[in-house]
């Protein structure tokens, strides 16, 4: 697991997540810990290194 920062698209504050780096690909929602908002998450992961992370809003 190692820790990622990114900025939150709905409210942009700077928020952090575990990211199981074991996966060379993953694809999930999860809510935005400052104002709990959804957020689509994508990584792409090579030798248990980020190269790709992505969080979008989700338009409800």
């Amino acid at each position: 697991m190692e820790e990622y920062f990114f900025q939150c698209p709905y409210c942009w504050e700077e928020i952090s997540m575990l990211v199981d780096v074991s996966q060379s690909q993953q694809s999930y929602i999860e809510d935005c810990e400052v104002c709990c908002n959804p957020i689509q998450i994508s990584v792409l992961t090579e030798a248990q290194d980020i190269v790709n992370f992505r969080a979008e809003s989700i338009e409800q």
